[in-house]
Formats: structure tokens, C-alpha cells, sequence
């Protein structure tokens, strides 16, 4: 039986802590500060993180990893394993994917790129649910179709609390972005496969919690009903630069929304950080491939 490494890039929010449990590997972000080069949660931390980005004359770009280190990364994890399944974000979010995909050509079949369209908590459930199939003997090939088959099947909603991080990606309008701050206005945004859209208007967090819950339950009752009623969709959160107070009572609102699911969470990613900005909330499904 071969023995598959299972890693993905830290735009899943998997920290390296969480890493060692799952017996994964992570490769780290890269982020250009005032043009000097940082790696996500290696000399980067959340915390600091967001203390960059509100200062406005902060320049932040994000990288995806170089082909070098990306070959590295795999040679490292090939001297101890048979073959490995890499799971970077969506490729509709960046070209990392494509990257990858064409950099793992050269390692002879050794090494399987998922594209799943998969970011955040819901790329976090697919690394989950490759440990599991990697557990249960299935080769890296196999894995590599199984969640490929299911790229479609999640949701993610984000709800916005702060437009100048949208404006300063060019997002929205320096007036527009004024005119929703002062009327207290929430964007909810949406992830469905590889496009991110704008889904609603809210006013107030309030607002803004509850279209995020209806969302999720019009999800479930309807594309993904019969994969909850087969408990086959997993129910995620996720959010940006809160204590970790709100993040629980975040938690606990969708639980009580959905009774009967155990909700897992993760921080957002830094490079979903860095274009949403702090005090973001997002719920997130995704079906358990197995």
C-alpha cells in the first residue's frame, strides 16, 4: 500500500499546531510588506498581521509560493512518503493551483494537485477528508479524484465588517465605501466554486448574522439536502481578527440555528484577511467525501 503525505497551503487557516495533530503539512503564504517578504504564520502572525493593514500607508501585496519552494516542499515530504496530495486554494482565487499543477508534472506521477475549488475552512474540511481516505488506504490518485468530484459541493458567506479594505483593493469606491461605513452598512459575500460575488446588503451586524443563517439554511434545504440528511455536509465558521469571545458566540448562534451539528471553525486566512479586513464573519459548508 503506498504511503501518501497529505499537505496543503496555509490559505486552508490550518495553523501549524493544528498541522501536527492532523499529521499534515503546511505550506506557508507569502506576503510582501512595504515590499519585504513574510511567510503566514512563520514570521507572521495574525495579530500582527492586522495591526499592518490598518495602517493605511501600509503597502501589503500577497504571493503565492515560488516554484522553487513549492518543489522543495514536495522533495522534502517525498524522502518519507510514497506519493503526495496537495491541496492549494481555488484555482478561479489564484493561479497557485495552476502553478502547482504544472510543477508536479516533473515529479513523475509522485505528486497529485487537487483543484476543488476549495478555500478557507471548506479547503480545510478537504484536507480532513484526505487524511481520512489516506487512512483508509486509498491511493494519492484516488483521493485526488474523489475531491475533485465533489469541487462544487460547499458554500461559503462572508459578511464584510469595514469596506476600506475592499476599497483599497479596488473592490469599491472611496465614496461608496464612505457612504456604507456611515450607514452602518455590512456587504455579505459569496464563494460559490471558483467566483466570489456580492450576495446581500445588510444593516448592522445583527442584520448581516441572520442573512448569513438564512443563506446557509436555504443551502441545506435545498442544493444540499440530500447530503444532510445522509450527514454527509459538514457545518463550518469562520472569521477575521476577533477575540476569541466573539468567535464563540459566533459558534454558538449557528448551533443553535442548526441544532443537532458540531461546528468547526478556523480563523480566516491572511490572504482573505488582507482584501476583507478585521471583524469579518463567514459560515461555510461543505460535503465530507470519503
Amino acid at each position: 500500500m503506498s504511503k501518501v503525505a497529505i499537505a496543503a497551503d496555509s490559505n486552508s487557516g490550518i495553523t501549524k499546531h493544528t498541522a501536527k495533530k492532523m499529521g499534515v503539512s503546511i505550506l506557508p503564504m507569502t506576503f510582501f510588506v512595504n515590499d519585504k517578504q513574510y511567510y503566514e504564520e512563520v514570521d507572521l502572525s495574525q495579530k500582527d498581521f492586522y495591526k499592518i493593514i490598518a495602517n493605511s500607508k501600509a503597502a501589503v501585496a500577497t504571493s503565492q509560493p515560488s516554484p522553487e519552494e513549492l518543489s522543495e516542499f514536495w522533495r522534502n515530504l517525498l524522502k518519507n512518503y510514497d506519493e503526495v496530495v496537495y491541496i492549494p486554494m481555488s484555482s478561479g482565487l489564484s493561479s497557485s493551483c495552476t502553478t502547482a499543477s504544472i510543477i508536479a508534472k516533473d515529479f513523475g506521477g509522485r505528486v497529485h494537485v487537487v483543484n476543488n475549488q476549495r478555500i478557507s475552512v471548506t479547503q480545510y474540511q478537504s484536507v480532513a477528508d484526505a487524511v481520512n481516505m489516506a487512512k483508509n488506504g486509498f491511493s494519492g490518485k484516488k483521493i485526488k479524484e474523489k475531491l475533485e468530484k465533489d469541487k462544487l459541493e460547499s458554500s461559503i458567506y462572508i459578511m464584510v465588517n469595514d469596506l476600506k479594505y475592499l476599497k483599497k483593493g479596488g473592490r469599491v469606491t472611496t465614496a461608496g465605501a464612505l457612504i456604507a461605513n456611515v450607514m452602518n452598512l455590512k456587504p455579505v459575500l459569496q464563494i460559490q466554486g471558483d467566483k466570489l460575488d456580492a450576495y446581500a446588503k445588510c444593516r448592522g451586524i445583527k442584520s448581516a448574522k441572520e442573512t448569513l443563517l438564512k443563506a446557509m439554511h436555504n443551502d441545506f434545504d435545498g442544493r444540499f439536502k440530500e447530503y444532510v440528511e445522509n450527514q454527509k455536509m459538514s457545518l463550518l465558521y469562520s472569521y477575521s481578527d476577533m477575540s476569541s469571545a466573539e468567535a464563540e458566540q459566533w459558534r454558538k448562534e449557528i448551533e443553535k440555528s442548526f441544532p443537532g451539528f458540531k461546528v468547526k471553525g478556523a480563523p480566516l486566512s491572511l490572504s482573505i484577511g488582507c482584501h476583507i479586513g478585521p471583524g469579518s464573519l463567514a459560515i461555510a459548508c461543505s460535503k465530507i467525501t470519503e
